[in-house]
């Protein structure tokens, strides 16, 4: 008997605080993870901005090419407020150019992802469409945004027609692909299971090739919309204003660096916050990815 005493007084713990209960621990660790992650971001930004104004201060280029981190707020604030009796940059504020780009990205995206799925259900679920559908979505995919425009345009004219059609043809294919390839590798075992306890192909496909292609099929609507955000430049190139991408080109034809840095970064920005949007549907509609 002393000697179980004795065994149990070393294995218990001196004290409460000795021995913090395990669930906290795992809430610091999963405090702890985020805040680190942020701190090296903030981290790895504020070099970027001590590198970009060390290029400025020792003048290695001229500040028409290379304006300073000053110089962009200042734009930012003149696009943003009413100088002199005009609205932002060309009549319009940033904030409202940025709108009616990203409504134009999110009508061409959505055109494109919904074709997209389409056609590549149809490809991974018939071999015949397959042969015949994928070198012409591969031969979409291989061309460049600019390639195809100006056939848009001599089409729809200058309107936002063929700023929807460029943006809606470059999404489409990474959706098709990736459905068709998520679709035609649904696990076997599971789908002759369901044929075997009298399910319909429709059934099969509703009900088990989809949601084992559903992670994949997500992989491939963020690069859709990806592809689509950055060809916004390319389809606002005619007629673009209001547009981001329009104030960009316009920009640049005056020699506005400051105004070009700054709409990149309103594009860069915005698009992050779009991709982390997607990135939580997908944790969301998929909690499955990755697991067997």
């Amino acid at each position: 008997m002393p000697s179980l005493a004795r065994a149990r007084r070393k294995t218990a713990p001196a004290s409460a605080e000795d021995a913090p209960p395990p669930a906290e621990g795992r809430r610091r660790g999963a405090v702890a993870g985020p805040l680190r992650r942020v701190g090296l971001r903030l981290l790895a930004l504020a070099v970027l901005l001590g590198a970009w104004q060390a290029v400025v201060v020792l003048e290695l280029w001229p500040p028409v090419l290379v304006p300073s981190p000053a110089d962009v707020v200042d734009a930012l604030v003149r696009t943003s407020t009413e100088n002199d009796g005009v609205r932002g940059y060309q009549g319009h504020y940033l904030v409202e150019h940025l709108g009616v780009s990203l409504r134009r990205i999110a009508v061409g995206a959505l055109i494109g992802v919904g074709v997209g799925l389409a056609v590549g259900l149809l490809m991974g679920t018939l071999a015949w469409v397959r042969v015949v559908v994928e070198p012409w979505v591969a031969f979409l995919r291989t061309l460049p945004p600019l390639a195809y425009f100006s056939l848009l345009v001599i089409w729809f004219g200058i309107d936002e027609s063929p700023k929807i059609w460029l943006l809606a043809i470059a999404a489409m294919p990474p959706v098709a692909v990736a459905t068709a390839a998520a679709t035609a590798s649904a696990p076997i075992a599971l789908v002759e299971a369901a044929q075997a306890i009298g399910a319909g192909r429709r059934q099969v496909i509703r009900s088990v090739v989809l949601p084992a292609a559903l992670p994949e099929i997500l992989t491939g609507v963020r690069l859709a919309v990806g592809i689509a955000y950055s060809s916004v430049v390319a389809a606002e190139t005619v007629n673009g204003l209001p547009g981001i991408g329009g104030m960009v080109r316009d920009a640049q034809r005056y020699n506005q660096s400051d105004v070009v840095i700054l709409g990149l970064f309103a594009i860069g920005v915005s698009g992050l916050l779009i991709d982390s949007g997607l990135r939580l549907l997908e944790r969301r509609l998929a909690p499955w990815r990755g697991r067997t």
